[in-house]
Order: C-alpha cells, then structure tokens, then sequence
C-alpha cells in the first residue's frame, strides 16, 4: 500500500500544480474551452491517445477481450479508431474553418441556433454525464482495490478529484498533462500485457490452450454480429465532440491533421493489447468474477507494488483525461450553445468564464450522481454511443455536403430517430436497433428537407465544398 500511495501522491501533486499554474494563467473561455487554438503537435497526439483510452481500454476492453476474445477489437475498437481517422482527414479542415466549438455550434450556425438545442442537450447530457460516471466508477475501483476503501468513499474521493482539477485549468491543463499521461499509459498497459504473458506462461502455451473462438477477428458471433455492432459504435466516432475539440484547439490545418492521424495509429495499435490481456486471463482468472474487475485484478496479482503503482497510476491518468475531457465537452455544450446563443449572446468574458466553470460543477454532480447507478460500462457507454450517432451522425454529413438539407428535415430527423432509438428495443423485433434508427434518421432527413424550404434563420450552403477554399489565415483574419 505503501507504494501505491507514494505514486498517487506524485501524481496528483503534478496534476494539481499544473492545474494551479493555468488557473493563473487562463483568461477567457477561449482558453479555457478551446485551450486558445494553440496547441502544438505533440500535445495533440498526446491528448487523443489519453481521451481514447480512458475507462472504456483500461476496464471495459479487457472485460471484453475476457468475455468475448479478441473480436472485441474488430467490433468496438477498430470502428471507433477508423471513423476517427476518416474524421480527421476529411473533415478537419472545413470544421476549424468554420471556428466553432462544438457540433450544436455548427448546427447553429447552418439552421438557426434554435436548431441547436437538441444536439447540445444530447451532447451535455446524453453523452457526457454517462461517461463522465464511467470514470468516476473506474477511478472508485482503483482506490478500493489499492486502499480498501469503501465504493461509496472512492466515488467521492474521485468526485473531488476530477472535479477540482477541471475546473482549475481547463482544456489547457487538460492538454498538457494528457500528453505526458499518454507516456505512463503506454508503458503501463505494455508492462501489464508483458506481465500477463509470462504469468500465463509464455505465448506458445497461451495459443494452445486458448479456445480459437478467443482468438479469431469474429469469435462465436460471426461476421454479421460483429459488423451490426461496429456500426452502432464507429459512426458516433464521426462526431464525437472530443476530438472535434482536439482539431479545434491544434495552431494549424496541418497539426490538426498530423497530429491526428499519428495518435490514431498509435492509440489503435495500443488498444489490441488490452483484449489480449483479457484473452490471456481466462487461464488464471476465477471464471466467475466481474469483467469489469479483470483490469484491476490482474494488476494487483500479477505484480509487486512497486510495479503495479505504474500501472494504476497509467489507469488514474487515463480515467482522469476522459473525465476531464467530457466535462469540457459538457460544459461547451451549456456555455456556447445554450447560455451565449440563447440566454445572454452579449456575455462579456467575465461573464463567460463563471458559466463556464459553474458548468463544469453541473455536469459533474450529475456525473456524480449516474455513478452510482452504474452496473454495466460496456453497455452504458455502448447505449450512449449508439444514441448520439444514430441521432446525429446523418444531419453532420448533410450540413457537410447536402446544400438542399433544411432546419426542419435536420430536426425531424434528429428527434425521430433519438425516439426511435430508445424504444425500440421494448418491441422485442428481430431488426437490430441501429439498423432501423439510422434508416429513419436518413429517410426523415431526406424527405422532409424535400418537403420543405429554408427558414430565414438558415445560412444556405454546404460546409465542406464553400469554407474549403478558404486557409486558417483567413480564418483568423475574420476572427
């Protein structure tokens, strides 16, 4: 226990003084959101690698990789880091030509910012609040695997935690310190998957007594299985507001673009070895206990203290930039698309700043709270990423491409499909959820834009081919 406190006690130290160092040093809600638009490569790469592998690669993948075999990868992963890949390629530099914080942002701009509301809502609350209680959770685990500290104290103690250093630094601290997290995660989960050979005795023995299904890119579920469930998971990856803020807060086009692409080969070729530990664990692990303990336990069993301190300092760092980063997310969401569209457009900076901050704490304690209703993280953060892309996934690409498209096709199409999605599954029909939800959400977005015209409020064009053409110098001329 000893060295485990003395690691945490290092790491916290560092991260709470980089806090305080940008608390001083943060002066708008430029800064603090958008980390001012200046962020060079290597702290980009690193903070995608970090906002990647949070909860979801360090618990959930290796719970996977244990209940299902290394499909888990080419079902939930690989979509994920594929369609972040198209993401940045394709649309980096149309989207920080636009200068915009947030996907609501862009909605706003295109239909009328009353357009906006609903993918804010989504984004703040759908979104962000689940996954934010999936780090908390996590985080609760480590201190009470580590500490024997009771459930309901780790989820306070981490509470704190997440929430004290959030709303010191911003995105700015969140930046810089996941660079550096990104290096202790690497080593951490390398060194676990190392460890977890050798304890499993060798990988010449693991192969042989591993049931092939365990091992082969579609296991048991086939190939139709797999590809139904990578597509409720990879097209949210198209708009998820987390690297949209990363490509955002890159200096430049190119930066945003290299720095992308390298943290998405990186972090993909990183996110195989979490599945084969969970694989490698089913030689040595009781059949029936918790995937979502496997992590955790692997770490305290496998290793000496002095070892497994790096480890879960590598799981806090991670669990630490994915709940930092959906509060950002959350908190653009409330401070630029509901307060300074809706309530107050006139804000001055000021005033800007406390919201910013204040709603920080609000997504947090709702944060706070779903975590302690949290049974299942794969499925909870499944549910969230199936919702968000079948309801948003369609209007993002018209706005992007379909000039004709119009405020009431995109609407429609968004709250149709968002109903559809969720009660679905009470039917009990055979037709996978995804599938019906993104048939609906393209018809209605079709037929509707066809059936109607454009509002006044609309800015009539198509994001991608007509901000193309212009350069970041332009845009920091017109800002």
């Amino acid at each position: 226990m000893s060295w485990y406190l003395f690691y945490f006690i290092i790491y916290f130290g560092f991260l709470f003084g980089m806090g305080f160092w940008y608390f001083f040093r943060v002066k708008g809600s430029d800064d603090y959101l958008i980390a001012g638009w200046n962020m060079g490569y290597w702290s980009i790469v690193g903070t995608i690698i970090s906002t990647f592998c949070g909860a979801a690669v360090f618990i959930g993948w290796v719970g996977m990789g244990f209940t299902v075999g290394m499909s888990g990868f080419f079902k939930f992963a690989l979509p994920a880091y594929i369609f972040t890949l198209l993401l940045i390629v394709l649309f980096a530099k149309p989207l920080r030509r636009q200068r915009l914080y947030t996907l609501a942002d862009l909605f706003s701009e295109r239909f009328g910012s009353k357009t906006g509301i609903f993918p804010s809502i989504l984004s703040a609350f759908i979104y962000s609040v689940p996954t934010l209680a999936l780090q908390i959770v996590g985080m609760s685990t480590v201190f009470t695997l580590a500490f024997d500290m009771s459930f309901n104290a780790g989820v306070i103690v981490s509470f704190a935690l997440i929430l004290g250093f959030t709303i010191l630094g911003g995105l700015p601290a969140t930046i810089i310190t996941d660079a550096i997290q990104s290096v202790i995660l690497v080593v951490g989960i390398i060194m676990l998957f190392i460890a977890s050979i050798m304890y499993g005795g060798g990988l010449k023995e693991i192969l042989a007594t591993t049931p092939a299904d365990y091992l082969t890119p579609f296991g048991k579920e086939g190939v139709t299985a797999v590809l139904i469930y990578a597509l409720s998971v990879g097209p949210f990856y198209l708009i998820w507001q987390s690297t949209w803020q990363r490509i955002f807060a890159s200096k430049s086009e190119e930066v945003a673009r290299k720095a992308g692409i390298t943290a998405v080969i990186i972090g993909a070729l990183i996110s195989i070895l979490p599945y084969g530990i969970g694989v490698i664990a089913r030689g040595f692990v009781p059949s029936d206990i918790n995937p979502d303990l496997i992590f955790s336990y692997v770490t305290i069993e496998l290793l000496p203290p002095s070892l497994g301190g790096i480890i879960l300092v590598g799981l806090l760092s991670a669990l630490m930039t994915g709940a930092d980063s959906f509060i950002l997310q959350g908190s653009s969401n409330l401070t630029k698309d509901l307060y300074a569209r809706l309530i107050k457009p006139d804000a001055d900076e000021r005033q800007m700043m406390r919201v910013s901050r204040w709603s920080v704490v609000i997504i947090s304690v709702l944060g706070l709270i779903v975590a302690y209703n949290i049974t299942d993280i794969i499925t909870i953060y499944q549910w969230a990423l199936r919702l968000s892309a079948v309801t948003l996934v369609f209007p993002f690409l018209a706005v992007m491409f379909w000039k004709r498209v119009t405020a009431m096709g995109g609407l429609s199409s968004m709250i149709l499909s968002a109903t559809i999605t969720i009660f679905w599954p009470f039917l009990d029909m055979p037709i996978d959820v995804t599938i019906v939800g993104f048939t609906v959400s393209l018809i209605t977005l079709i037929v509707v834009s066809l059936l109607t015209q454009h509002s006044k409020r609309e800015k009539v064009h198509a994001v991608y081919f007509e901000d193309f053409i212009q350069s970041d110098e332009d845009v920091h001329e017109r800002s």
